[in-house]
């Protein structure tokens, strides 16, 4: 383990029947002292239960769990969630009905510290979140908003090593969402506190994270800084569930892909397989992966592809394609470009903005790339 690693996974597995599959399975990965991971993923694909293992309200079958060089959990060893050193915010708040703002805040502190050191954590947790002159206030008299700064104050008064946020957002109105995914991670830079993010949210965990870890049926799917996992996916299921891209079925021959929207040189596909040489690709099946945005449209009478439905997004147009097979596209353009529905179109894609996912490909990143999150 790293001298800076505040956490360190090591093949970290949970199985809660015989009959069912893991609910996470042979998971390793390396948290940096300072970063945010976000923990993105499909309802029921094991991102809270690996949360709960980490903060030990579950045990794994096999495997390791290390605290700033502490073994917590693996070889025989168990140390209680009270002990770990780790702080948790809630998808439901989990305030204390009939306590206040500054009683909340403290709840954490009263049994183990001094009534001054409390006190004096509890002011300053309550001005780090900005909730000043609210302190007396209970939690019926907050808005959601409000609620959810009480509860991130409460897992930082204790200042642990870590804190883990399970879809803390998920309840809050879009703009308050939007509002506190930042202001969450103002609080824990300012603060030098490592996080954890679980989220099902692409956006929210690509704005938040220093790195994402995308997980799916209880494996790490890939894990890396937002922006690779977004321009560079390693799996067919990332490039859908992160991106939202578009997929073309394309065949190789003669050195380029062809689709029906149009035939790309090889050089300008990025390829998801273990092919050495070109002439291993020719006849290769599969889909071709084209973001949204990077589809450019061009106003053609006699186009293929037709717009089928137009929709302003404020900063955008999101336009429906449909193409001469009857294919679905999805388009995103700037406001500038305002195209009819019903109008034909003819498509071209944005220089090295394609990959090629093979027919069945489910690539996995080796041990090697999942053993750190950060170089």
């Amino acid at each position: 383990m790293l001298p800076s690693a505040i956490l360190h996974l090591e093949n970290v597995t949970k199985q809660f029947s015989r009959a069912a599959a893991p609910a996470v399975n042979d998971i390793t990965l390396t948290l940096q002292e300072g970063d945010v991971l976000g923990l993105l993923g499909p309802s029921g694909c094991g991102k809270t239960t690996l949360l709960r293992m980490i903060a030990g309200f579950e045990s794994p079958q096999t495997g390791r769990v290390e605290l700033a060089g502490r073994l917590v959990a693996g070889n025989g060893t168990w140390i209680a969630p009270e002990n770990r050193s780790i702080g948790m915010v809630f998808q439901d708040f989990a305030l204390f009905p009939h306590l206040n703002v500054a009683e909340n805040v403290a709840f954490g502190l009263k049994q183990r510290d001094s009534k001054k050191l409390w006190q004096e954590r509890t002011i300053e947790a309550i001005a780090l979140v900005g909730l000043q002159g609210l302190e007396n206030r209970y939690p019926h008299e907050l808005s959601g908003g409000q609620q959810q700064r009480v509860a991130l104050a409460r897992a930082l008064a204790p200042r642990p090593t870590l804190v883990l946020l399970d879809e803390p957002l998920s309840n809050l109105d879009v703009q308050v969402r939007l509002y506190l995914r930042q202001e969450v991670r103002d609080i824990l830079k300012k603060t030098g506190t490592s996080g954890i993010f679980v989220t099902h949210d692409q956006e929210e965990a690509l704005s938040i994270s220093d790195q994402v870890a995308v997980m799916r049926q209880g494996h790490l799917e890939q894990i890396g800084t937002p922006e690779a996992i977004y321009r560079e996916p390693a799996s067919r299921f990332v490039a859908d569930f992160v991106t939202q891209a578009n997929f073309v079925p394309a065949r190789y021959h003669n050195q380029r892909w062809q689709t029906e929207i149009g035939h790309f040189d090889a050089d300008s596909v990025a390829c998801a397989c273990s092919c050495d040489r070109p002439s291993e690709l020719e006849n290769m099946s599969g889909d071709l992966m084209i973001r949204q945005e990077d589809l450019i449209l061009h106003p053609d009478a006699e186009g293929n592809v037709t717009v089928g439905d137009r929709q302003f997004l404020g900063r955008e147009y999101s336009y429906r394609l449909y193409t001469s097979s009857g294919r679905v596209l999805q388009a995103r353009t700037p406001t500038s470009m305002l195209l009819s529905v019903g109008q034909s179109v003819q498509l071209s894609v944005t220089n090295s903005a394609l990959k090629f996912f093979p027919v069945q490909n489910s690539a996995r990143p080796s041990a090697a790339s999942i053993d750190r999150i950060k170089e």
